[in-house]
């Protein structure tokens, strides 16, 4: 379990830390397996897929990003990433408070960047693409805040501003700093319906979770709220529910020397034999050979 995706669904905790808001994350993923989980925090997001290619959700919409490609994750947006095609993964995950890039004084990269940015009243390109010379910019710079952020020299977290700002100035230069759309009320219950849900598994996921509870959250009938589920997320409620699970076990599998019989009754598995079988399933191993890889990995 790498640590982007141990965390919670909703991601109170602070990406870098109050001097250095801003952290990137490199995740590999082997094929078939879960991209990233859908999840959601205050800060913005580039997404930036360095092998493979992902089915991405924000929101409502999905679309592919393949290798040398990147997305804009506004904060509080829902987000999620699938295989697109079967194959391995690999990308970088750069998470930063905007805010930290605001200045001192009020000035005139806070009135016409920052604040809009803050307000949701501008939008950046969703979706970014080589291909134009304004895109090329952009992926350039993102590229150079993974290097930076890796290599860390003395200066990098002069660099990491600067070209998050640099950045920033590329798309505008291009006209594709834009002002945000008002959305559609009906996408907007949709997601917020969809956050209920998927909050209400992270917080009682531990006890026996039935398809009438979570249909009552939305509310609909068990089939429609099946049907309505798996539009939105690809997987069923169950799947996603011991999906969750496991995830939570295996943090718990590289925290602590409990019995794995213990771990499953805690995490919501009545039968260690189940348990098992849901584990190999979602991580490609057993519990106790994860466990074992995680402290050779130490």
């Amino acid at each position: 379990m790498d640590l982007y995706t141990k965390h919670n669904l909703r991601e109170d905790r602070l990406h870098g830390d109050a001097m250095l808001p801003l952290a990137a994350y490199w995740i590999d993923r082997e094929a078939g397996e879960s991209i990233l989980d859908m999840h959601w925090h205050q800060e913005a997001e580039f997404f930036c897929v360095l092998e493979g290619e992902v089915l991405f959700l924000v929101d409502t919409d999905y679309f592919v990003v393949r290798a040398g490609e990147a997305v804009y994750i506004d904060g509080g947006d829902i987000h999620a990433g699938h295989s697109s095609n079967g194959s391995a993964c690999r990308y970088c995950a750069i998470v930063f408070d905007a805010r930290w890039l605001a200045s001192a004084d009020y000035d005139a990269v806070q009135a016409g960047f920052i604040a809009p940015l803050l307000d949701k009243r501008a939008a950046l390109p969703r979706h970014i693409r080589p291909g134009t010379e304004w895109s090329d910019a952009v992926m350039a710079h993102l590229r150079a805040v993974i290097t930076a952020y890796e290599q860390q020299p003395t200066g990098y977290e002069a660099a990491l501003k600067g070209r998050l700002l640099l950045l920033f100035s590329e798309i505008a230069a291009a006209g594709e700093w834009r002002k945000r759309t008002a959305a559609n009320a009906g996408e907007l219950a949709k997601v917020e319906r969809l956050k209920s849900v998927i909050e209400y598994i992270q917080h009682h996921y531990d006890r026996p979770v039935r398809i009438r509870e979570l249909a009552d959250l939305v509310p609909m009938s068990e089939g429609q709220f099946i049907r309505w589920f798996k539009s939105m997320t690809r997987t069923t409620p169950i799947d996603y529910l011991n999906g969750y699970r496991v995830r939570q076990a295996a943090e718990l599998l590289r925290s602590t020397d409990r019995k794995i019989s213990d771990i499953a009754l805690e995490v919501g598995f009545d039968h260690v034999s189940y348990f098992i079988k849901m584990f190999r399933r979602q991580i490609k191993t057993t519990p106790s050979e994860y466990r074992k890889e995680s402290v050779l990995a130490e």
